[in-house]
């Protein structure tokens, strides 16, 4: 929420579609902005204008005197111009750490592209974001959120590969229970914070608890098995088809994975895992294995985040292992025309964004929206679910795979609050649960079904209302 509250007041670059607008947006905010301060912001995805990835040179000359750092919209990559790489000490000469890639052209020079881990040699140069910014960046993200009618979040924090982990604990502890304690909070947010600091996490919630207040609950605890598949860095049993010898990027070794996930777990904890290609998630699924028989039988709910390209049989292991699949509709409709050109057709088809196979015989499907990787909007993401058309197609993708409107609606309230244990509280109405609902615009829930658009009227929240 904070990192997507950031944005807001940042550089935005996710509908951009050709180089020249990447250029201008980037360039008028240096002209904007004092002589070495950074060039913050992001959102960009190329496959808007064809494919072609940014390039230091594209913004070099527009931003002479300004460091630059622009994420994709995945956020496991990211652009630095020449200033930055300077700034940062990242020259021709540095190796590649593990985990991460430093983009290099054909003979050798930096493009300025730097890919999931190799992002921490450049975001240590990065000024930290004051308190109060963050703060602001909060009720910012929790008044949008409240506009498109989310109540309740799931926030993994100011994590992704390459960010400090002391991040999340920081706004943990500086900004939500700032927020808390002043009446700030319109939001509910769940918080999971990462894996290697789990032990700080049993800690607090053996002083104080699961749930803080109405507003804060502690969920549990993440990592990262692999990159995206717009980076190239999600890892797959075979090579993409336009990079014969990339099969993209393990981020953590099996060892330290299944040995962290079992301390976690065994600790009572909760664990998500992000996994997007094949290979990753038929990994974490294997470790999820191995720790449910070594840990023994007991209500874990483990999530996989994202779930979105699986190997065949894959679906059907989360059904029968009971693991979660923590799933963003809204992330087909970036990926469905570059998924056949990095995978191939058949690939792309068969194994990506497969709602009814994960929703399986236990329903343990659950809806987000990864936000700010796409928008907050669960109405979107609900009719992107049931109709599954990416921008300019006229026939779904995967339409074996579309969801019944009832079936989206139920990924995004009951099963997505049963996939963070807030299902005796939120997820539905009914007595004894917390007041949260929303009033819609529409009254034809046959309008729904068919794809119809609707806007949120109100946002209730512990039955106090907010109003567009």
């Amino acid at each position: 929420m904070i990192f997507g509250g950031l944005q807001m007041s940042r550089v935005e670059l996710r509908d951009v579609n050709h180089k020249e607008e990447f250029v201008r947006r980037i360039e008028e905010a240096a002209r904007n902005s004092k002589p070495g301060s950074w060039i913050l912001g992001g959102g960009w995805n190329n496959d808007l204008w064809g494919g072609e990835l940014p390039l230091a040179s594209w913004v070099d000359e527009v931003t002479p005197a300004n460091p630059v750092w622009v994420t994709r919209m995945d956020g496991h990559m990211g652009l630095a111009n020449s200033v930055a790489l300077e700034v940062a000490g990242i020259s021709k000469l540095l190796e590649d750490p593990k985990g991460g890639t430093i983009s290099r052209t054909a003979d050798g020079e930096l493009t300025g592209l730097l890919i999931d881990s190799a992002m921490k040699l450049l975001l240590a140069s990065i000024p930290e974001v004051s308190l109060n910014e963050r703060r602001e960046a909060l009720v910012r993200a929790s008044k949008y959120a409240l506009t498109k009618g989310v109540t309740t979040v799931v926030d993994f924090g100011r994590y992704f590969p390459g960010a400090p982990v002391e991040f999340s604990w920081q706004d943990f502890s500086d900004v939500y229970q700032w927020a808390d304690s002043s009446g700030r909070m319109i939001t509910r947010v769940c918080l999971f914070f990462p894996m290697e600091t789990w032990s700080l996490l049993l800690d607090q919630i053996n002083k104080f608890g699961r749930a803080l207040s109405q507003w804060i609950y502690l969920g549990g605890v993440k990592d990262f098995a692999d990159g995206s598949l717009g980076s190239s860095s999600a890892l797959f049993h075979e090579p993409y088809v336009n990079e014969p010898h990339n099969r993209g990027l393990q981020l953590i070794e099996h060892e330290r994975l299944l040995n962290l996930t079992v301390t976690s777990d065994k600790s009572g904890l909760q664990v998500a895992i992000h996994a997007i290609g094949d290979k990753a998630n038929d990994l974490v699924l294997d470790v999820y294995q191995s720790v449910a028989s070594i840990n023994g039988v007991r209500d874990r709910r483990f999530r996989i985040e994202h779930a979105q390209h699986l190997t065949m049989g894959a679906a059907a292991r989360f059904s029968q292992q009971d693991i979660i699949a923590s799933v963003q509709p809204d992330h087909l409709l970036d990926d469905a025309d570059s998924a056949s050109k990095k995978l191939g057709k058949e690939r792309a088809d068969l194994g990506s964004y497969l709602f009814r196979s994960l929703l399986g015989s236990n329903g343990s499907l659950a809806f987000g929206s990864d936000w700010p990787v796409t928008d907050i909007d669960p109405l979107h993401s609900i009719r992107t679910a049931i109709k599954r058309i990416p921008p300019g197609w006229e026939d779904p993708w995967g339409p074996t795979e579309c969801l019944t409107l009832k079936e989206a609606i139920n990924a995004y309230t009951i099963s997505a609050a049963h996939a963070c244990f807030l299902d005796n509280d939120l997820g539905s109405l009914a007595p004894g649960k917390l007041a949260d609902f929303v009033i819609l615009s529409t009254d034809s829930w046959d309008h729904l079904a068919a794809g119809g658009s609707a806007s949120v009227v109100a946002t209730y929240v512990g039955g106090v209302g907010s109003f567009p």
